[in-house]
């Protein structure tokens, strides 16, 4: 029996209705909630990502600023400007596209955002809190897309092996922090694999619930994953067509496979990717209505 497809842009969709909902009660109270977006460079995929971003500003009532530098700019111009947005009043969540040009320091850049508008949660103190579990920071955009599609979708994490395929500081790690929360939704035992794990098969073999963050096209293969498990496919790669033309947008995941073996599975794209950017307009939300 094929799995069930996890359908990420419908669930995306409900978080932004909700969204649409706590933004008109802020405009109703006089408050307009503002996300700013820094783009340094003129990277082409890194343009798509910021102006889908500000569309989806613009659908739900969220003010939108967008500042682009040159790719040449210096690290001082980069700050400068982080500095001028965490005194604006007008903004309430800011983030800084990613991966900046090899000049730039991201760690330094995040480092100057305000953890109360650093609305990635990429901060030290936002990760240090979501790693105690404390709730007045802010929740990983993509990690807690994650945790939606899963709570949404009727997959319970408790008492159940989760396995994660990668430790990057943006997916791997909050992820598996937010799996073992003791908290209702989460409750999971966690295993991360990465590239340093010999047999990572032996691993995922095991998964109740099995997320592919490797960034490696296609890895996980159908014998990789536990018969009915739930597979969340993170990864989004572009790889050549074999039939000419455009490139294919493929997952971590070879989809046509794990859908034969897993119980539910995401697809790419249209699985987690709407949830991140679903997630990110909540949080830049939040951070207006937490604001005196």
């Amino acid at each position: 029996m094929a799995a069930k497809i996890i359908d990420g842009k419908a669930i995306a969709a409900e978080v932004n209705e909700e969204t649409r909902r706590r933004v008109e009660a802020l405009r109703a109270a006089g408050r307009i909630p503002g996300l700013a977006v820094v783009l340094v460079g003129d990277d082409p995929a890194s343009q798509v990502y910021v102006n889908a971003k500000a569309k989806k500003c613009a659908e739900l009532g969220i003010h939108s600023d967008k500042r682009v530098l040159p790719a040449d700019a210096t690290m001082e111009q980069v700050l400068e400007l982080i500095g001028e947005l965490n005194r604006d009043p007008r903004i309430d969540g800011i983030l800084v596209q990613s991966p900046p040009p090899p000049q730039i320091d991201e760690e330094k850049v995040i480092a100057a955002i305000d953890p109360a508008r650093d609305v990635d949660c990429f901060s030290e103190r936002n990760v240090g809190k979501l790693l105690i579990g404390k709730e007045d920071g802010f929740r990983p955009c993509t990690p807690w897309g994650v945790m939606l599609l899963l709570e949404k979708s009727g997959i319970d994490p408790a008492g159940k092996h989760a396995v994660v395929i990668g430790r990057s500081n943006i997916v791997g790690k909050p992820m598996a922090a937010l799996l073992m929360q003791k908290a209702k939704g989460a409750n999971a035992t966690v295993t991360v694999v990465h590239s340093g794990t010999p047999d990572i098969a032996r691993f995922t073999r095991d998964a109740d619930i099995l997320i592919a963050a490797i960034g490696k096209p296609e890895f996980v293969r159908g014998d990789m994953i536990k018969p009915g498990a739930a597979v969340i496919d993170v990864g989004i790669n572009r790889t050549p067509n074999p039939a000419g033309g455009r490139d294919r947008l493929v997952g971590d995941v070879k989809f046509d496979e794990a859908v034969e073996v897993a119980g539910a599975v995401t697809p790419v794209p249209g699985g987690v990717g709407p949830m991140t950017i679903a997630v990110l307009m909540s949080n830049a939300v939040t951070a207006c209505e937490r604001r005196k």
